[in-house]
């Protein structure tokens, strides 16, 4: 084995995260493992020495792929082909997550419909594509004074959406801005 191989039996970098690889060829030093053949099927109980030259024999390489089980399980297969095959499905698995962000529209007090509707639109945008909504009514100089009748003005905006959007936080007053939160209902 030559010392650049030893090197990445140790590890790889795929796209700048470090991947700890499983014990492969000569690095094997259980005393019985359990082999399993390249094609799938069991070939019993045996030592790592006798599996490594059965893996040798077929030109293929011993991989350790269950370390926990007793005895451990190794594998013959292409070793570079495995690494491949599990590097392309962890990025399968990171293209699928999907993380809820939250997206934040200001209005204030003296708000116009037509206005309140495009904002309205743009929350419906957000919602269907899973995000939760932070809508924050900012007040500022004289409009503190009517902070009382402005709350109907958030509850407005969830009624409008409530057939696609549940309230997740209340109106709720913090400092010159009173904000709720909604998220997609499920």
């Amino acid at each position: 084995m030559r010392f650049v191989d030893i090197l990445l039996s140790t590890f790889f970098i795929l796209e700048g995260i470090i991947i700890s690889d499983l014990q492969v060829n000569e690095q094997i030093r259980d005393r019985e493992v359990r082999v399993i053949s390249a094609d799938g099927d069991q070939l019993g109980i045996m030592s790592a020495k006798e599996a490594y030259q059965l893996a040798q024999d077929e030109g293929l390489d011993l991989v350790k792929v269950a370390p926990a089980a007793n005895p451990p399980v190794v594998k013959i297969i292409d070793y570079g082909k495995y690494r491949y095959e599990q590097s392309r499905k962890e990025k399968e698995a990171r293209k699928k997550q999907h993380t809820v962000e939250l997206k934040e529209i200001r209005l204030s007090p003296n708000i116009d419909v037509n206005d309140l509707n495009t904002k309205i639109n743009a929350a419906k945008k957000f919602l269907t594509k899973g995000d939760k909504v932070k809508i924050t009514l900012r007040f500022r100089g004289r409009e503190m004074t009517h902070v009382s009748n402005s709350k109907h003005i958030l509850t407005d905006f969830a009624d409008s959406l409530e057939e696609m959007a549940v309230v997740e936080k209340e109106p709720k007053m913090e400092g010159r801005s009173m904000t709720m939160v909604i998220g997609p209902k499920r």
